[in-house]
């Protein structure tokens, strides 16, 4: 039993960008297929996809990278755990390194990226930071 899969799906992506992989593969879930498609829509993520393995599914990543092999994603960052949900009201959403990365934000529309948020006056727990 995993405690955290949102965080073993952020792990599981940053240790493949730091290896250089060019896929990652995990567990599957509506929460994860929902931040990955914001990390593809953003451009952090080439894409993803899933497949029934058994009784469960499966996620596959696809990486993204630049021209020379230089990493799209620095750094990955959980911010709400289980031990401590982290909440904001649409007017304190915070901005990820000055407007540069993506933060994830689970509101009562879905999960959405935070210029989305902010546009649509929305507030909600503060799932993930993406850089």
């Amino acid at each position: 039993m995993m405690t955290d899969p949102i965080a073993d799906m952020l792990t599981r992506i940053r240790n493949g960008v730091q290896a250089g992989h060019t896929t990652v593969s995990m567990p599957s879930s509506k929460l994860k297929e929902a931040v990955a498609g914001i990390l593809a829509a953003e451009g952090y993520i080439d894409g993803f996809d899933v497949e029934p393995k058994g009784p469960a599914r499966e996620m596959t990543v696809q990486l993204k990278y630049g021209p020379r092999r230089e990493k799209i994603i620095s750094g990955l960052r959980r911010v709400s755990k289980p031990g401590r949900r982290v909440y904001r009201k649409a007017g304190e959403l915070p901005r990820s390194h000055g407007g540069l990365g993506v933060v994830v934000i689970s509101t009562s529309q879905g999960l959405l990226p935070d210029r989305e948020a902010r546009r649509r006056q929305l507030g909600g727990e503060i799932v993930c930071e993406v850089w």
